[in-house]
């Protein structure tokens, strides 16, 4: 990395799961590395770890702020202070801010996490975004449908997995959204298909992505339904996607870039191509599974690259190894978490396609943790050749698998 040895380095970490081998990119024998973590992520923690401070949510800022100035106490002050979930960004670019560390600031990280700012952003290169504006109550919401229609989407201007998102189909919804804890913006609905591109943003190109479209959506998985993506293997499609997603990421001015965005697709009509509307764009990996399905679909380590760049080190243009098709399920949790398991059927070798599955066992307890993608009740990754297969097997776990839980005390 491009500090010096014994530089002290200090991770914000939630994750259970092995999203990130953070000791297979930093050196924790070289460089003094410790953890800002909650309970459901210690056990991922690296044993060679310089120290480990616990709290109970990472994006709670003053908790964090205490944490580093202990570590700071015990092993120097930061250099670089790292977090790749996208919900702790800001408080490690506040830190940094605090701390004097290299690395994104406030001001940086919030165009690539509030929704009005990064719209407003990409609308400024005069590329396609929905019409949305910043409300502060139902008034004002229904001062947008009035102007644009109905339905509207209401939601946080800053968040995460749907987090606080309602679709509301006319006059009377608005009275349910509560204005009071974060700022919020109305956005016009949109009925086309979402898709997600991920990738690497690298000498002002996409050197590498992967356009992939929704099964579902993120906002129907928050009220019980499944949620899948499928990566799209329509030459025209992948063409247009590509091509307005490079226009897109290239607005910020941030390159490199390990990115995430989302956008509407609507179908060419005649001879056209595909019509792609921005929705927003996050500097980070995707969620669920995605990180996986690089590493063990198409042989790139997307959130070694992520660290890499946190770290100040440069990139190498990345070289996917595999064509194939990939695609994710998730199955939401079967009991309000935390909750334990009572059934599961495993349906590993029973569909075609599925090679991975991460599943609780009978009488584990499913956590009420923030990582919300992946504390779930069942994740499930495919390959196959095509996306009409891939997204077959999708539907065929989703009808197939089964699990019930019972709700337990507040538990880790």
């Amino acid at each position: 990395m491009s500090a010096s040895v014994q530089d002290h380095v200090v991770v914000i970490h939630r994750w259970r799961a092995e999203y990130v081998d953070y000791a297979a990119v930093l050196d924790h024998t070289v460089h003094r590395v410790s953890y800002v973590t909650t309970e459901v992520g210690r056990a991922r923690v690296p044993d060679l770890a310089a120290g480990v401070e616990i709290v109970a949510n990472t994006d709670d800022l003053a908790a964090v702020r205490r944490a580093v100035s202990a570590l700071a106490e015990r092993h120097g002050p930061p250099r670089r202070i790292v977090a790749l979930k996208e919900d702790d960004l800001l408080t490690a670019a506040a830190l940094r801010a605090e701390w004097d560390c290299e690395g994104t600031r406030p001001d940086e990280a919030l165009r690539f996490l509030d929704k009005l700012v990064m719209a407003d952003v990409v609308g400024a290169r005069g590329l396609a975004v929905p019409p949305l504006a910043a409300v502060d109550s139902a008034d004002e919401v229904r001062a947008f449908a009035g102007k644009h229609g109905w339905p509207v989407i209401v939601k946080p201007r800053i968040g995460s997995s749907s987090d606080g998102v309602a679709r509301l189909e006319g006059p009377s919804d608005a009275d349910g959204i509560d204005f009071t804890g974060r700022p919020m913006l109305a956005q016009v609905y949109n009925p086309h298909p979402i898709y997600h591109v991920d990738g690497v943003y690298l000498d002002g190109r996409l050197a590498a992505f992967r356009a992939s479209r929704y099964v579902n959506t993120c906002l129907a998985f928050r009220t019980g339904d499944y949620l899948g993506s499928v990566e799209e293997d329509s030459p025209a499609i992948v063409s247009a996607v590509g091509a307005a997603a490079e226009r897109f990421v290239a607005a910020f001015d941030t390159d490199p870039l390990v990115f995430h965005l989302e956008l509407f697709v609507a179908p060419a009509v005649g001879t056209g191509e595909p019509e792609c509307t921005f929705l927003e764009v996050g500097a980070r990996v995707g969620g669920s599974e995605i990180p996986f399905l690089w590493r063990e679909v198409h042989g790139y380590d997307l959130m070694a690259a992520a660290l890499r760049l946190q770290l100040g080190e440069p990139l190498d243009s990345p070289v996917l190894t595999n064509g194939e098709v990939a695609g994710w399920l998730l199955v939401p949790s079967p009991a309000r978490r935390p909750c334990r398991i009572t059934e599961v059927t495993p349906l590993s070798g029973q569909v075609p396609g599925l090679y991975a599955e991460a599943l609780l066992g009978r009488g584990e307890v499913l956590p009420l943790a923030d990582a919300y993608y992946e504390h779930v009740g069942g994740r499930f990754r495919f390959r196959g050749t095509t996306s009409r297969t891939v997204e077959e097997a999708i539907q065929v776990a989703a009808a197939d698998f089964r699990i019930s839980a019972e709700p337990v005390g507040d538990v880790a």
